[in-house]
This record gives C-alpha cells, structure tokens and sequence, in this order.
C-alpha cells in the first residue's frame, strides 16, 4: 500500500476497527475512510454492491461485526453468527 491508497476501514467504531484507523493514519495515510450503518449496511448485499461501484476502495479492513456481551452472545447466538456471516460474506 502507499501512503495515497484508497483505504476502507469497515467498523471503524469499534475496538478493533478503531485501532487500525487510528494506525494508518499514524502512518500518513492520506485516504483512509469508512462509512456508518445508516450509509451502507454491511448485511446488505445489495447496498455493499453498490456502495463498492461507487467507492472504489483499493484496501478493504474487515473489523465490522455484531458484537454483545456475554448474556447476549448466549441468549441471541443465531443471530450474532448471522448477521456476522452477511457481513463477512457481502
């Protein structure tokens, strides 16, 4: 990667997305961005489809997922592996 490579950072908001955001940018990297889930839902093929068309990112970071402590990871896991399948998916 250069430093003028077209980098999306997807799940910037969280732990990890936050820390490799942060890092690029430390390193100058002069076109490093990502998007909210009101813009794009990840779990949307559709909507990543297009939002891909139009963007055109060069790197992709992968650190977007459903996350939920430990009650929530036990009482909703279908639906935690699901929607982190699409994401990871699309």
């Amino acid at each position: 990667m250069d430093n003028d490579s077209k980098i999306f950072v997807a799940g910037s908001n969280g732990l990890v997305g936050s820390a490799i955001k942060k890092k690029l940018e430390e390193y100058n990297y002069n076109n490093v961005y990502w998007i909210r889930r009101e813009n794009c839902d990840l779990r949307n093929r559709v909507q990543v489809e297009s939002y891909f068309l139009h963007s055109k990112p060069e790197y992709v970071f992968l650190s977007a997922a459903k996350v939920g402590g430990i009650l929530a990871n036990n009482t909703y896991r279908a639906d935690f592996i699901l929607n982190n399948l699409k994401i990871n998916t699309n």
